[in-house]
C-alpha cells in the first residue's frame, strides 16, 4: 500500500545518503522524523514559528524525580497533540535509566490517523541534575 499521504521530504536529522545526496524520508518514517523534530525543538527557537517545539527543555535543570517526570509527560503530550496532526497520542511515559541518573527516556505511543498503524518512539532527554 502506498503511503504518499503521510508526506515525503528531507530526513531528520539531515544526513547524506549512499549516493551523496541529502537523505529523504517518506511515509511512517517521515512522521517519526516530525515527532523527533517537535521534541528536539525548544519553543521560541524557530523565529518564524515561535510556538513550535516542546517545553520539556524547560526541565533541563530540574531534578530527576516523579514531579519532573510528570511535567515532562505533560509537555510532550501537549506539544505533539498541538503540532503533529497526523497522529493520535495514545500514551506518553517518562522512565528513568538504571545506569544513567540524569537520563529520562520519554516513550511516545501513537497511532497514525491515516491508516491506524501504531508506532512508538523513545526520546532520550538528559537532565543536568539527578535526584
Amino acid at each position: 500500500m502506498r503511503d504518499d499521504f503521510l508526506g515525503c521530504g528531507l530526513a531528520f536529522p539531515l544526513r547524506v545518503d549512499a549516493a551523496g545526496r541529502l537523505a529523504s524520508a517518506a511515509g511512517e518514517a517521515r512522521v517519526e522524523d516530525a515527532i523527533h523534530l517537535v521534541l528536539s525543538t525548544r519553543p521560541g527557537e524557530r523565529v518564524m514559528l515561535p510556538g513550535f517545539g516542546c517545553a520539556v527543555h524547560d526541565l533541563v535543570y530540574a531534578p530527576n524525580n516523579a514531579a519532573t517526570r510528570t511535567r515532562a509527560v505533560d509537555a510532550v503530550r501537549r506539544a505533539l497533540t498541538q503540532l503533529e496532526a497526523r497522529i493520535d497520542v495514545l500514551d506518553v511515559r517518562a522512565d528513568t535509566s538504571p545506569g544513567e541518573p540524569n537520563l529520562l527516556l520519554l516513550r511516545v505511543d501513537y497511532r497514525l490517523r491515516a491508516n491506524n498503524a501504531v508506532g512508538n518512539l523513545v526520546y532520550p532527554f538528559f537532565l543536568l541534575e539527578a535526584a
